[in-house]
């Protein structure tokens, strides 16, 4: 901004200066129609500009692409998670668990989410961790995460979606060691509570505040069934999850 701004007013003071109505010297050429200098300086300086920072957005928005896995050679923690009314669920597919309103991690581990949403369009931010991205009804989007160091951190809904926005929160927490993470997925797993698609349909009902609560086992192809329910005609979930197994 200095490159243009600081020759506006170094020009807006010379102009004064040169062209007052004292100075009897200054050129009056009334019928000037183009001066190759100042043309190139006034489309040069902001085309400079524009390729300079086109240059710098094109690396990092390829770098930092939420969809780029972190280390290609590391297997990543897979984690689904669902925006509802007014929380947040998240499933471990690979350990068979669910948890609202609190997300577990290894820290030093990439973690892998697959974002939709089974209401209208939320956002998916953890500040300490990453930039947010988009949860859509019938749509996933992708985001690649990681806590170099243990700790506990802040993530919310950003995308105002209702009079429960204010408390759409949760923890995410980035355990010390893998062993760490296990005996959290065994306490999980201690859990009386399944996910199934009845359990799922009242969970899905906007409630606020809800306090964190485990699922000791999923549906298995929930999470599909919830974005493909937004494409079909209008089939009760108990359907869609039923054809998902069937396929399966």
């Amino acid at each position: 901004m200095m490159i243009v701004i600081v020759p506006v007013f170094i020009m807006a003071a010379l102009f004064t200066w040169r062209y007052r109505g004292t100075n009897r010297n200054a050129r009056y050429a009334p019928n000037l129609a183009y001066y190759w200098p100042v043309e190139i300086l006034i489309w040069g300086v902001p085309a400079g500009i524009i390729f300079w920072l086109g240059l710098h957005l094109w690396s990092a928005t390829h770098r930092l692409d939420p969809y780029k896995p972190i280390d290609p050679e590391v297997p990543p923690l897979r984690v689904e998670a669902v925006a509802q009314d007014w929380k947040w669920l998240f499933i471990y597919p690979e350990q068979d668990i669910a948890v609202v309103n609190e997300l577990v991690f290894p820290a030093g581990r990439p973690l892998a989410l697959r974002i939709t949403s089974d209401t209208v369009m939320n956002s998916f931010m953890i500040p300490g961790l990453g930039g947010q991205i988009y949860a859509m009804a019938g749509m996933q989007t992708r985001l690649h995460l990681l806590a170099d160091e243990p700790g506990e951190f802040w993530g919310r809904n950003v995308q105002y979606s209702g009079r429960g926005f204010a408390d759409q929160q949760f923890r995410a927490i980035a355990t010390t060691t893998e062993g760490e993470f296990g005996a959290w997925v065994e306490k999980v797993k201690a859990s009386t509570q399944m996910l199934d698609a009845t359990t799922y349909e009242q969970l899905a009902k906007p409630s606020v505040k809800v306090p964190v609560t485990y699922y000791s086992g999923v549906q298995p192809g929930l999470f599909d069934s919830i974005i493909a329910k937004w494409h079909g005609d209008g089939n009760h979930l108990h359907a869609q999850v039923t054809g998902t197994e069937q396929a399966r």
